[in-house]
C-alpha cells in the first residue's frame, strides 16, 4: 500500500535527472515520490502541502543554493530528513550541507544502490556521505561533531595557507601580506588561489564570511 511508503520530494531544476531519480525510487516499495520542483520556490510550496519523509536537492538551482534551501526546508519541517544530491565534490559543500542540518550527501554521478543506501541511512538518523569522496574526508566527517564539522576544510590548508587566508579575511591586500611575509605578490597570488580552490570558494566576501563562521575572525569587531 503507497500509504506505508515514506514520501519523497525532489528538487531539482534538471528535469531529466528527476526522471532518474523517480525511476530508481520507483524500483523500492519503500519510498514513493510526491512531488518534484525545479526551484527552491516550487520546492517550498510542495514542502508546505505535501509534508514529505524526505527531501532530495541540489544545490545549484536557479533561484537559491540548495544549502540555504535545506535550512529552511528544516526550518518548515523539522522531520523531514534532507539528502543533498549534487555535482560538487568540495568539502566545503558537504561541510555547509551538513551543517545546515542535511543527513547526507551523495553526488550525481552515484549508483543508484549508493542512492537507496543514502536514504537507508538517514532514514535511522545518521549521517551518509557518498563513498566515492575520497576515504580521508569521509573519514573526518565520520568523526566530525557538530561544533567543529565546519572547519575541517580549513584544518586541510598548509599552516602558510591558514597564515594567508586569515590576513586575506581580515582585510590585508595581496602587496601587504607580501611585505607582511616577506613572500612575492605572485607567491601570495597562487596561495589565495589554493585556498580558494580547496576550500571551493570564488569570492573574498564568502571567504570572509567562512572566516568568520569558523571563529577566524571577528565581523563585530
Amino acid at each position: 500500500m503507497t500509504s506505508d511508503r515514506k514520501t519523497v520530494v525532489i528538487v531539482d531544476d534538471h528535469p531529466m535527472f528527476r526522471i532518474g531519480l523517480k525511476s530508481i525510487l520507483a524500483r523500492d516499495e519503500t519510498y514513493e515520490v510526491v512531488g518534484e520542483a525545479g526551484t527552491a520556490v516550487e520546492a517550498l510550496k510542495l514542502a508546505k502541502k505535501q509534508v514529505p519523509d524526505y527531501m532530495i536537492i541540489d544545490i545549484s538551482l536557479p533561484d537559491k543554493n540548495g544549502i540555504e534551501l535545506t535550512r529552511e526546508v528544516l526550518r518548515l519541517l523539522p522531520d523531514c530528513k534532507v539528502l543533498i544530491v549534487s555535482m560538487h565534490t568540495k568539502i566545503f559543500y558537504v561541510t555547509e550541507a551538513l551543517r545546515m542540518g542535511a543527513l547526507g550527501y551523495l553526488v550525481k554521478e552515484s549508483t543508484s544502490e549508493t542512492l537507496l543506501k543514502g536514504l537507508d541511512a538517514v532514514s535511522k538518523g545518521r549521517r551518509f556521505v557518498d563513498p566515492s569522496l575520497s576515504k580521508e574526508i569521509a573519514e573526518d566527517l565520520g568523526e566530525a561533531g557538530e561544533s567543529n564539522m565546519v572547519d575541517i576544510a580549513y584544518k586541510r590548508l598548509t599552516k602558510r595557507e591558514q597564515e594567508i587566508m586569515r590576513l586575506v579575511a581580515e582585510g590585508f591586500t595581496t602587496k601587504e601580506i607580501a611585505e607582511r611575509l616577506f613572500i612575492s605578490i605572485k607567491t601570495v597570488d597562487n596561495h589565495r588561489a589554493n585556498i580558494m580552490n580547496k576550500l571551493g570558494i570564488h569570492r573574498t566576501v564568502e571567504l570572509i564570511r567562512y572566516a568568520a563562521r569558523i571563529g577566524l575572525i571577528d565581523l563585530d569587531t
